[in-house]
């Protein structure tokens, strides 16, 4: 069986700069629930002009104090918590939103975390298909591409612990005042998590 976690410290180690060393690897998602906020875009379109639509004009009938996102907010937290804060351009926010964009789109693509001597990394494999060879899935856990780079000094702590039906869910606070929270399939072991956790700490 093919060890991920070998051929994920294969394609980050092809990333490093000399002298930096890899300490742990460890496949992720992101916490569901409230996030941080996004990072600013210079390129976004003002919002506005588009109106808040019919449910969001349904609800603001009913109460001129409920608005959508007030209501999907607040739907978030009710199933699935808080996976995160921070204000836009925070380190949370940054990372968050690397990490969805770097995964999202056509085929499978996992992120992938690692803890050097110097900094805090999130990459993501190549993407596969659902008809892939093995061969093309362990070529494409050893291809990383580099999403995210945090500096160790910006991290504060780090811990792996119980969030509501989630024994496995990793949280980095960092030194801005900003958190996320990452986890793993509930099928899937928390050893990794814990070892990124020890090593951010350590």
């Amino acid at each position: 069986m093919v060890d991920k976690r070998e051929r994920y410290a294969e394609g980050v180690t092809r990333l490093l700069p000399a002298g930096e060393r890899l300490r742990v690897v460890a496949e992720a998602n992101v916490g569901l629930g409230l996030t941080p906020q996004d990072p600013p875009q210079p390129d976004r379109p003002e919002p506005g002009g588009g109106g808040p639509g019919l449910l969001g004009g349904l609800l603001n009938l009913l109460s001129p104090n409920i608005t959508l996102g007030r209501a999907d907010a607040f739907a978030q937290w009710l199933f699935f918590g808080v996976g995160g804060r921070g204000a836009p351009g925070t380190e949370a926010s940054l990372l968050h939103h690397a990490l969805v964009t770097g995964v999202k789109g056509p085929g499978l693509r996992r992120a992938v975390l690692a803890v050097t001597d110097q900094r805090l990394l999130l990459g993501a494999t190549a993407r596969t298909g659902l008809t892939s060879s093995l061969a093309e899935d362990e070529r494409a856990m050893a291809d990383i591409e580099l999403l995210r780079a945090v500096p160790r000094s910006a991290v504060a702590r780090a811990r792996v612990g119980w969030y509501r039906l989630n024994p496995k869910r990793l949280r980095i606070d960092f030194t801005d005042g900003s958190w996320l929270a990452l986890t793993v399939p509930l099928a899937e072991p928390g050893r990794p998590l814990r070892e990124v956790a020890s090593a951010l700490s350590g």
